[in-house]
C-alpha cells in the first residue's frame, strides 16, 4: 500500500536521444532518474517516490507522457512547475500538474497511447536529420505499405513483432488504427522535401513491437517481405526469423489517453 497520501499527475514531454530510456539503470542516464534528482532539489528531500505511465526504450521520446509523484505532505505543486523546468534539462519538460487520488493507479488508467516513427526517403538526407527520423533508402511501394499497416489493425497475437520475454506469455494486443502520413512538420535547409510517420494507436505495446512493425513495413514496401508472410507471423510467431527493430531515433510516444479522472 502506497505510504505517501499526497498524489500528483504531471504531464510530461522529453527527447530522448541522450538517454538510455526512462527506467532506473547503473550508471546510466535515464529520464526518471534526472527527474528524480530535480524533484529531489526543489523539494529539498527524498521522502517521495513516482511512476512513469511508459518505460520508453532508450533513444525513444515523448510528446505525450505521463508521470504520478506521492508525497508524504501536501503542496502546492503548479507553483513549483517553473522551478522543476529551471532545473531540468532543456529535452525534458514538465507541462501540467493535477492533483489526484491516492487511489488514482497512473498504470491501470491508460486507456490507449499513440506512437508516431518518422522517416524520410531521400537520397540526399542530411545527417542532422538524423535526429529526428530515420532515412530509408531505395524505393517504396506505398500501396503495400498501407496494406500492412491496415492488417495489424484488430486484435492479434504480437509475438512475432517483439522482444519476447521468459516471464511473458499474454502477447495478444489490440491496434485500434494504423496509417502513413506525410507531414510538414519539420521545415528548413537541413530536413528533406518530404517526410512521413507511421502512426499507430493501440490499448498497449510490447517491448520493441512499433519498432519491429515499422521494420516489416519497410521490408513490405521493398519487397524483401510478401505481406502472406507478414500475416502469417500472427499464426506461427516462432517459424520466422526475428524482425530487426527499426532505430530507436524515429519513434516518438505521441499522446497518451487516461481514463476519467
Amino acid at each position: 500500500m502506497q505510504s505517501r497520501p499526497f498524489s500528483y499527475l504531471f504531464s510530461i514531454s522529453y527527447f530522448g536521444a541522450r538517454y538510455k530510456g526512462w527506467a532506473p539503470q547503473p550508471n546510466q542516464p535515464t529520464v526518471q532518474r534526472r527527474l528524480e534528482r530535480v524533484i529531489r532539489h526543489v523539494l529539498g528531500h527524498e521522502d517521495f517516490s513516482l511512476i512513469g505511465a511508459s518505460r520508453t526504450d532508450s533513444g525513444v521520446s515523448c510528446m505525450g507522457g505521463f508521470v504520478q509523484v506521492f508525497l508524504r505532505e501536501e503542496v502546492d505543486m503548479s507553483s513549483l512547475i517553473p522551478q522543476f523546468n529551471e532545473h531540468l534539462p532543456q529535452d525534458i519538460r514538465l507541462n501540467s500538474v493535477s492533483e489526484v487520488s491516492i487511489n488514482f493507479n497512473l498504470i491501470q488508467s491508460v486507456q490507449q497511447k499513440s506512437y508516431r516513427y518518422y522517416f524520410s526517403n531521400s537520397i540526399d538526407f542530411h545527417p542532422f536529420a538524423s535526429a529526428f527520423m530515420v532515412n530509408v533508402q531505395g524505393d517504396l511501394n506505398w500501396e503495400k505499405m498501407n496494406e500492412v499497416c491496415g492488417s495489424f489493425i484488430g486484435k492479434h497475437d504480437f509475438k512475432g513483432f517483439c522482444k519476447p520475454s521468459e516471464n511473458k506469455t499474454d502477447y495478444l494486443r489490440e491496434v485500434i488504427s494504423a496509417r502513413i502520413h506525410h507531414t510538414n512538420e519539420f521545415l528548413g535547409q537541413i530536413f528533406p522535401q518530404e517526410i512521413y510517420y507511421f502512426e499507430i494507436t493501440g490499448t498497449g505495446f510490447l517491448h520493441h513491437q512499433v519498432r519491429m512493425m515499422m521494420s516489416a513495413i519497410w521490408q513490405i514496401g521493398k519487397g524483401e517481405m510478401d505481406l502472406t508472410e507478414m500475416v502469417n507471423r500472427f499464426e506461427s510467431p516462432d517459424s520466422f526469423e526475428k524482425l530487426p527493430p527499426a532505430p530507436a531515433n524515429g519513434l516518438v510516444l505521441w499522446e497518451t489517453t487516461l481514463k476519467s479522472l
